[in-house]
C-alpha cells in the first residue's frame, strides 16, 4: 500500500512515519515543497522496515499533475495550518476524489473540518473515504465521550483539554494556527445555545490524574479552536455546554499568550500572526518543567436513576511518547485498512471511525496510561479508595485493610533530629518526639469525616495528623496536616506497592514546592532546594506500613542527587512477614525526570540485619 504524506518531514508528518515505518507492507512517500529536505529525512530513517521514499509536492501547484505519477492509495495532509488555507482550501480533497485516492488529514480548525461534509456525496459515489480531523481533537475525545456516556441517561456538558510536555517540540504550523485564532471569535455551544467564544481568553484549572499514577501538576487550560466545538455538539445535541482547552507550559508563557489574546479580543490589535516567529522561538527555547503530558475528557449529566454524575477519562504520557498521540488516529486507520477493514466511503469528520479500544491497543506499547474517575464518590468509601479509584483493588489486602476501618500497627523505631533552627522549630510546633536509639512505636489509623486521623505514639509521647482529599490545586492528591504544615501527596499504586509522592507543601495558606523533585530536560541539569533530614524515624518492624512523621531542613541539593521527602522513614531490617515499610526503590521514570521524593507501602518479607534486635510483629488490630 502506498501512503503519500504531504508535509512528511514536518512535526506531525514525521511522527506518522515514525509510527508506521515498522510495517513492511507500506511504501511511505515523504512529500513536501523541498525535495532536498524530504530526501535528507528519508536517508535518516535507516531503521525503517517500510519503504520510505522522497517526493516533491506543492499543494498550491497543480495537484492532479503531481498525484498522477505517484498513484498513492491514501493521501495524508499533515501540513497545515488549516485555518490559513483560505480560498481553494479543499483543492487537495477535490483532486483526491478526481484521482480515486483516499484522503486523511490532521486538521485542527473547526471551520475546515465542518466543511468537509460538502464532499460526502462525491466521495460515496467514488467509493472513497475522506476523513478530516484525524487527530486527538476530535477523534480521541469523541471515543472517550462515548465510553464515558455509557449508561448515562443524559449528557449535560462535555469538556476536555490537552496538556503537552514543554519538551515536546512545537512545529511552525501549530504556532501559526494558534497565533491566527487567538482572541478571534469561534462558534461553540454554551448554556444550551449557540454562542461565540474567544480562544485563550477563557480559562479553567484541572488535574490530570489517572488512578494509581503520578498525576500531572494542576494545569491552567485555555479555550482553543478545535473541531470538537462543533463535531461533539452534533453527536450529543442534548449537551448544553461543550468546552475544549489546552494547557501549554511553562505557565508564564501561557499567561503571556492570554494577555496578547485579550488585546485581539479587545480589537487593540488585529491578529497575533505577525508574532508567530517570536512565539515559536520563545516556546522552543524557554521550556522547563516535567517531561510529561496528558489529556482529560469530562462528561457531566445524570445516570439512569436521575442522580447527577460526573465521569472523567484521564491520559498520562511519559517522555517522548506524548507527541505521538495526535498521529495515532492515522496509524490506527492505516493499519485497519491494511488488514482489510477500511473506513466506510464518505466525507466527514472522523469522529465515528475509531473507538477507545483502538487507541488502547496502540497505547499498550508506549508509556501511556489511562484511567477513569467517577463523581460523586460514596460517602462510605474509604479515603484512599476514593483517591485511587480502580487502582485501589490492585493493592495487597494488608494495605487495603489498614485504610478500611480503624486499625493499629506496632513496632520499634529509632528517632533522629536535625540540628537546624527550622528543624527544631518545626518539631516543637508539631510535637515530634525527641531523639531516641530504640523506642516502641504504635500507629493508630482512624477514618472519619471524609478523611483519616493518624495517631503516632513513640513510647509515651503521642502526636497526630489529619489526612483528607485535596481541593483546588491539590485536586486528586492526599493532603496530610501536621499543625500548620500541610503536605500534598500523590498516591501511586504499582507492582503491589503504594507510593506516596510529595507534590507540594504549605505553611498555613502559603503553598510551596520547595523540596519537591522537578523533572528537567536531560541536557540542562540545574539545582533546586531540597529537603534534608529534620526528623528521621527508623522503623525496626511494623506489621502495617505507615508514614510516621514529617519535617524539613532546607538546603541546596545537587541536580542529580536523590532528594528524600520530609517524611524520611527507613525500612525494617528485621524479619517481618506482612506489610513492612521500606525506603523508596528506584523506579523507571521519564527521560530527564529527577528522582521523585516518595515513600512506599509494600507487602513483603525482609531478611534479618544486625542493626537492631529482632522484635516480633503484631498484626493490625481493629
Amino acid at each position: 500500500m502506498k501512503i503519500l504524506i504531504v508535509g512528511g518531514y514536518g512535526s506531525f508528518g514525521g511522527r506518522i512515519i515514525e509510527l508506521l515505518e515498522n510495517e513492511p507492507r507500506l511504501t511511505l512517500i515523504v512529500a513536501g515543497r523541498s525535495l532536498a529536505r524530504a530526501d535528507a529525512y528519508c536517508k535518516n530513517r535507516d531503521r525503517a522496515v517500510a519503504r520510505v521514499v522522497p517526493a516533491l509536492f506543492d499543494r498550491d501547484g497543480d495537484i492532479v499533475e503531481q498525484l498522477s505519477p505517484l498513484r498513492p492509495d491514501i493521501l495524508i495532509d499533515a501540513s497545515g495550518p488549516f485555518q490559513a488555507y483560505g480560498e481553494g482550501r479543499y483543492r487537495l480533497i477535490e483532486a483526491c476524489i478526481d484521482q480515486g485516492v483516499n484522503y486523511l488529514d490532521l486538521a485542527d480548525g473547526s471551520d475546515f473540518v465542518a466543511g468537509v461534509s460538502a464532499f460526502n456525496e462525491a466521495a460515496r459515489t467514488a467509493g472513497l473515504f475522506v476523513l478530516s480531523g484525524v487527530s486527538s481533537f476530535p477523534v480521541l475525545t469523541a471515543a472517550a465521550v462515548r465510553r464515558l456516556s455509557l449508561g448515562m441517561a443524559r449528557v449535560d456538558s462535555i469538556r476536555g483539554g490537552i496538556a503537552p510536555s514543554p519538551f515536546a517540540g512545537v512545529g511552525e504550523n501549530v504556532i501559526r494556527a494558534i497565533s491566527g485564532y487567538a482572541g478571534q471569535p469561534v462558534k461553540l455551544v454554551r448554556n444550551g445555545r449557540s454562542a461565540l467564544g474567544h480562544p485563550f481568553t477563557e480559562q479553567t484549572r484541572y488535574t490530570i490524574a489517572p488512578p494509581g499514577r503520578l498525576p500531572l501538576r494542576n494545569k491552567l487550560f485555555s479555550l482553543v479552536d478545535v473541531p470538537d466545538l462543533r463535531a461533539l455538539s452534533e453527536l450529543w445535541p442534548e449537551a448544553k455546554t461543550i468546552w475544549m482547552g489546552a494547557g501549554p507550559v511553562p505557565e508564564v508563557l501561557h499567561r503571556a499568550l492570554i494577555g496578547l489574546a485579550w488585546l485581539v479580543r479587545a480589537r487593540t490589535v488585529r491578529s497575533l500572526s505577525p508574532l508567530a516567529s517570536l512565539m515559536q522561538l520563545a516556546t522552543n527555547r524557554l521550556r522547563w518543567g516535567e517531561h510529561r503530558g496528558g489529556m482529560f475528557v469530562e462528561v457531566a449529566g445524570s445516570d439512569q436513576t436521575g442522580v447527577a454524575a460526573t465521569r472523567s477519562w484521564h491520559l498520562l504520557a511519559e517522555g517522548n511518547d506524548g507527541p505521538l498521540i495526535p498521529s495515532m488516529a492515522v496509524e490506527a486507520l492505516v493499519r485497519k485498512a491494511l488488514d482489510g477493514h477500511e473506513a466506510p466511503p464518505g466525507a466527514r469528520a472522523a469522529v465515528h471511525d475509531l473507538e477507545l479500544e483502538d487507541y488502547e491497543a496502540l497505547f499498550a506499547s508506549k508509556t501511556i496510561y489511562t484511567g477513569f474517575r467517577n463523581e460523586p464518590v460514596d460517602l462510605d468509601t474509604p479515603l484512599y479508595a476514593a483517591l485511587l479509584g480502580d487502582a485501589w483493588l490492585s493493592l495487597p489486602d494488608e494495605i487495603r485493610a489498614m485504610h478500611d476501618g480503624t486499625t493499629t500497627a506496632e513496632g520499634r523505631a529509632r528517632v533522629e533530629r536535625g540540628g537546624s533552627i527550622l528543624g527544631r522549630l518545626t518539631a516543637w510546633m508539631v510535637g515530634f518526639p525527641k531523639p531516641c536509639a530504640d523506642i516502641p512505636v504504635r500507629v493508630r489509623f482512624e477514618p472519619g469525616k471524609g478523611g483519616e486521623t493518624w495517631t503516632r505514639t513513640f513510647g509515651t509521647h503521642s502526636f497526630s495528623s489529619r489526612q483528607c482529599a485535596g481541593r483546588d490545586r491539590s485536586q486528586q492528591l492526599l493532603c496530610e496536616r501536621f499543625g500548620p504544615l500541610t503536605f500534598a501527596m500523590a498516591l501511586v499504586a504499582e507492582d503491589g506497592r503504594l507510593t506516596l509522592a510529595l507534590r507540594h507543601w504549605s505553611i498555613g495558606v502559603c503553598r510551596c514546592r520547595c523540596g519537591c523533585a522537578r523533572a528537567r530536560h536531560p541536557t540542562k541539569p540545574w539545582k533546586t532546594a531540597g529537603f534534608a533530614s529534620m526528623l528521621r524515624f527508623h522503623i525496626a518492624s511494623l506489621e502495617s506500613s505507615s508514614v510516621i512523621a514529617a519535617g524539613s531542613n532546607l538546603r541546596r541539593a545537587p541536580a542529580r542527587s536523590h532528594r528524600l521527602p520530609p517524611w524520611r522513614v527507613r525500612g525494617s531490617p528485621e524479619p517481618c512477614t506482612g506489610s513492612s515499610l521500606h525506603p523508596s526503590r528506584q523506579r523507571p521514570r521519564a527521560q530527564g525526570a529527577a528522582a521523585a521524593p516518595s515513600w512506599v507501602y509494600r507487602s513483603t518479607s525482609r531478611p534479618a540485619a544486625p542493626s537492631l534486635p529482632a522484635v516480633p510483629c503484631r498484626r493490625p488490630s481493629p
